[in-house]
């Protein structure tokens, strides 16, 4: 079935198209020029947030960074090898699906630390990356109140996730 979506999609368009009796074929290149016109705005926002979080992984600063925050996460209630998890995660989705394998691989998935993992990774969002992204397209420039609120909710679904998986163990 999947085989057959775009064919369908652009046998679609072409009959609307033509039951208007517009031109398909413009309308077509005018999407896709829009599109490619939206790639261009959004690509150096991209390419500024991987070349950040490889620089951060490569330095060592977020293995610093998780390690001397290890005492606030057991104070919290969320364990301390996911430090690195709860780090990444609001910069990088496929970052974090790396930090997350990682973590099941040296702990089992079947673990707390694994399990936990799996949660958090289910409940949260790539917080900077959203809303570079989606306000990028927008245009919008200032951002007011919604990065402290995605990342109070980033927060509540990492502690969530802890809480969870410990109550299911």
């Amino acid at each position: 079935m999947t085989d057959y979506i775009v064919p369908i999609l652009l046998l679609s368009a072409s009959l609307l198209a033509l039951r208007k009796q517009e031109n398909s074929y413009d309308l077509l290149l005018g999407g896709a020029s829009d599109g490619l016109k939206l790639l261009v705005s959004l690509v150096p926002t991209l390419i500024l947030l991987l070349t950040a979080v490889t620089m951060l992984r490569a330095s060592g600063a977020m293995e610093a960074i998780s390690s001397c925050l290890s005492p606030v996460f057991r104070f919290v209630g969320i364990p301390p090898e996911t430090a690195m998890l709860v780090l990444i995660r609001p910069i990088s989705g496929s970052a974090a699906l790396a930090v997350g394998a990682d973590l099941m691989a040296q702990y089992g998935v079947d673990s707390l630390v694994g399990r936990t993992a799996a949660v958090m990774l289910g409940s949260t969002e790539t917080t900077f990356y959203t809303i570079s992204v989606y306000f990028g397209a927008a245009g919008i420039k200032k951002t007011r109140y919604t990065l402290p609120a995605a990342l109070f909710a980033d927060f509540v679904g990492f502690f969530m996730a802890s809480v969870t998986v410990k109550l299911l163990m």
